[in-house]
């Protein structure tokens, strides 16, 4: 028997494909289209093909492979004229690939892999040990040497290639007290990568909101939000994720929660729509994702109280595409840097096109990714910055290993980074070193 590419539950919303008069505005801003100039791999071709599954073609490789290949990194819909809202109809479709299509037994073990991984911050803190030894006795060093990455697949080299440096951990209170003035309550989402690897920028970003006269709330049991589930199409995963980040902020009464990882904060703004049918959450995943807001919004909101000290530095601001094009963040983290005295705010070319970072994208397909890692890191290169400053974890591992893969190195900072050393009068090196 031959079955239509998409069942009853929540397929792509046909009023939603209609929106698309295929006008090609999509064109130059679609990293698969600007890599491979094939129809089929751009936002409207993907529309096409979506149409084409809801008029009950059946879902077949071909199909399945033009749909993995997007990024998911909505340049599309900033650059739509006709507010298509690819987003909803890329998420819904990756949801019915996952049910209704079987994966090639390699690829649905190195995918799970992923998931039972990643989205699990004591997981990754258990295997951050002998990651940490591999780097420090230099076990790294001779491995890339020796030339064995080549012999392995492509999947784990990137993976071995993305690896960051594995920090001390730095650890945050549940709560921090406002320097001075208390002016709001918020609650803090931590992360999973970002936890583990990033602490740092936790750390600093709990520092700057004390600083602006926030009390900063950490709930320790918080796990992961679901993003990554979200993007990847898992849908229940990523429900059960989202419920059990609604209950543990919940508990606390807290003005704003406040994220510093992009694709984090993009699906916990939509956890009102992810949850709609669930009839004990929908309406307190409305409240609750009314509450979210990225760390640079959050900032020029309530405006700046301390002091900025001085910090001689020119930096890259690379754009996040799920805080750019997903959240239409732009001008707030370029505001908050720019009050920096000293500090020179460099724009990279080709701003619009995806890094390769995508969430897993870069790990399940380690191709293109390069390919736009490199496009990436060239531009950046070009600035001629001391600095490059992102907002989203994956895009800083992407774009610091494809600066490595070409021999070059530049440091990469978070924003709140960057304030939290201007706030402390930390000088530029601690930044650059």
């Amino acid at each position: 028997m031959v079955f239509p590419a998409f069942d009853e539950h929540h397929p792509p919303d046909q009023a939603l494909i209609d929106d698309c008069v295929h006008c090609g505005f999509c064109l130059p801003t679609c990293p698969t289209y600007v890599l491979f100039g094939e129809e089929m791999d751009s936002p409207r071709g993907r529309i096409y093909l979506m149409n084409k599954g809801l008029e009950g073609e059946p879902m077949n490789d071909e199909m399945v492979r033009h749909f993995d290949l997007c990024l998911g990194c909505m340049a599309c819909v900033t650059a739509c004229p006709s507010g298509v809202q690819y987003d909803k109809l890329i998420e819904a479709t990756r949801g019915q690939v996952e049910r209704r299509y079987q994966r090639a037994p390699e690829d649905r073990a190195f995918r799970e892999m992923i998931f039972n991984l990643f989205p699990y911050p004591e997981r990754l803190r258990l295997v951050a040990a002998p990651l940490r030894l591999y780097q420090r006795a230099g076990i790294r060093n001779l491995v890339r040497r020796s030339g064995l990455l080549k012999l392995m697949p492509d999947r784990l080299r990137t993976m071995e290639e993305l690896l960051p440096e594995v920090p001390e951990q730095e650890r945050i209170p549940e709560v921090t007290p406002p320097l001075g003035e208390k002016r709001r309550r918020v609650g803090l989402l931590t992360g999973c990568v970002q936890r583990v690897f990033f602490s740092k920028v936790n750390a600093a970003t709990v520092r700057v909101l004390a600083a602006e006269g926030c009390e900063v709330v950490a709930p320790p049991d918080q796990g992961c939000c679901g993003a990554l589930s979200t993007h990847a199409g898992r849908e229940e995963e990523s429900l059960e994720f989202a419920r059990r980040t609604i209950d543990v902020f919940e508990r606390y009464d807290l003005d704003e929660v406040i994220v510093n990882a992009a694709g984090c904060g993009s699906t916990m703004k939509e956890y009102g729509y992810l949850l709609r049918d669930d009839p004990e959450y929908a309406a307190r995943a409305e409240a609750f994702s009314a509450k979210v807001r990225d760390v640079s919004e959050f900032l020029e909101e309530i405006g700046p109280v301390a002091e900025r000290h001085p910090l001689p530095v020119t930096v890259a601001y690379h754009d996040a595409c799920h805080l750019a094009h997903a959240q239409g963040i732009r001008s707030q983290p370029r505001r908050a840097l720019g009050r920096i005295p000293g500090l020179e705010v460099r724009e990279i070319k080709e701003a619009e096109i995806c890094c390769g970072s995508a969430g897993i994208y870069n790990m399940v397909e380690p191709g293109p990714a390069a390919e736009l890692g490199e496009r990436k890191a060239k531009n950046v290169l070009q600035t001629g910055a001391q600095l490059l400053v992102t907002s989203n974890p994956g895009c800083t591992l992407q774009i610091r290993a494809s600066l490595r893969r070409m021999g070059r190195d530049i440091p990469v900072a978070h924003p709140t980074e960057v304030l939290d050393a201007s706030l402390r009068g930390e000088p530029v090196e601690t930044l650059l070193g």
